[in-house]
């Protein structure tokens, strides 16, 4: 029997590695992963660059050889470095897959998030100095992100956007990906090497609306720890159903590929559930799911591979939502609209972090030395 995360791919779903060191790509272990294991692409975030940079000495000879440059673009750097390597490893898949797996993800600095402007240009100089084509750039999906998304896939960069939590906004990412790819077939460019995903978030959904829940007596406890699962659902649904316009088979004559959904946040908060309760709930075909390294361990033992996405799973996530919007408890668009501003916030904060710990760490080395 083939190996669970193996069997995603042939369900439809890729799984992405949540997670990137750099011993991680020059150990050999992130080829054995692609080889052996199923691993089809990687994402990063500030946080996990904090964890890797700040957590091994793996980075100190470069930091002293970066250490007149300020902090921001020294962490820059560092980055780059562990990104084009990454790339590397997974390039003769990006080549073979050809829907945009064995893509490798890299974020404009979130403290742009409400600045389009700044987002174009950090991304496209990101774009320019990993020289991968199977490099994606993270963009917030904010409102400030919206335009800058468009512009970029304009400019034919493969865009990754994140941090959406709410299926309206989804609908007008998926309007912007489209305004980008309508945009280089009027200028007569090619759009069929271009690759997206948009980043819908899971269960911090659960850790918000399970509390409005409890909050909400006996009539709120059948969905406890559905909502989030539900609005990813609702969100599959806008998917396939934007596959069905004009303008998508308009765009797909062209050789458009599709934006696919990438459930993110999908490790279990709640130990009362199990382990892997977000990424069985949520397989379908031309979706990804980027799982942490925890997670991934816990699927590769016991996950349960099955398409569970399925018209009649949507509807009745549907139906969830219509319950849920009937409790009288904050309404789920109030909730994943202060998702997004905390995760707009936290990034920003590991950001922050990351560049504090540089600079400490610069200067450490610098003194020892």
């Amino acid at each position: 029997m083939s190996k669970p995360l193996v069997q995603l791919t042939a369900l439809g779903q890729s799984p992405w590695y949540d997670f990137i060191t750099r011993d991680l790509v020059h150990s050999g272990e992130l080829a054995r992963l692609v080889r052996e294991e199923g691993l089809r692409g990687m994402t990063s975030n500030p946080t996990i660059f904090e964890k890797a940079i700040t957590g091994s000495s793996d980075y100190d000879a470069d930091m002293k050889t970066l250490g007149e440059k300020k902090p921001a673009e020294i962490v820059e750097s560092l980055m780059i470095a562990d990104v084009q390597a990454a790339c590397d490893v997974f390039r003769p898949l990006y080549d073979a897959a050809g829907n945009g797996d064995g893509a490798v993800s890299i974020e404009v600095a979130p403290t742009l998030a409400h600045d389009t402007a700044g987002t174009i240009t950090e991304a496209e100089r990101l774009w320019e100095r990993v020289a991968r084509p199977n490099v994606m750039i993270k963009v917030p999906g904010t409102k400030a992100g919206l335009p800058a998304i468009t512009h970029l896939i304009a400019r034919g960069i493969n865009v990754n956007i994140t941090l959406l939590f709410g299926v309206g906004r989804y609908r007008e990412v998926i309007d912007a990906f489209a305004d980008g790819l309508m945009a280089r077939i009027a200028k007569g460019l090619p759009i069929d090497g271009i690759h997206s995903v948009a980043s819908f978030f899971v269960s911090r959904v659960d850790g918000k609306t399970d509390h409005a829940l409890e909050g909400a007596g006996d009539t709120g406890k059948p969905l406890l720890h559905r909502i989030a699962i539900a609005n990813a659902l609702d969100a599959y649904g806008v998917f396939t159903e934007s596959l069905e316009t004009d303008r998508w088979k308009t765009l797909a004559k062209h050789g458009a590929h599709v934006q696919r959904p990438l459930w993110a946040s999908t490790s279990t908060k709640d130990p009362s559930l199990p382990d892997t309760y977000y990424v069985d709930a949520l397989i379908a075909p031309e979706t990804v799911n980027t799982i942490p390294p925890t997670t991934w361990d816990a699927y590769a033992d016991h996950g349960t591979p099955e398409v569970r996405i399925t018209d009649e799973t949507i509807a009745a996530a549907r139906a969830e939502l219509s319950a849920y919007a009937n409790l009288g408890v904050p309404s789920l668009d109030t909730i994943t609209k202060e998702l997004e501003d905390e995760g707009v916030e936290k990034f920003a904060a590991s950001w922050n972090d990351l560049l504090g710990a540089v600079a400490k760490q610069v200067k450490e080395l610098s003194e020892a030395s």
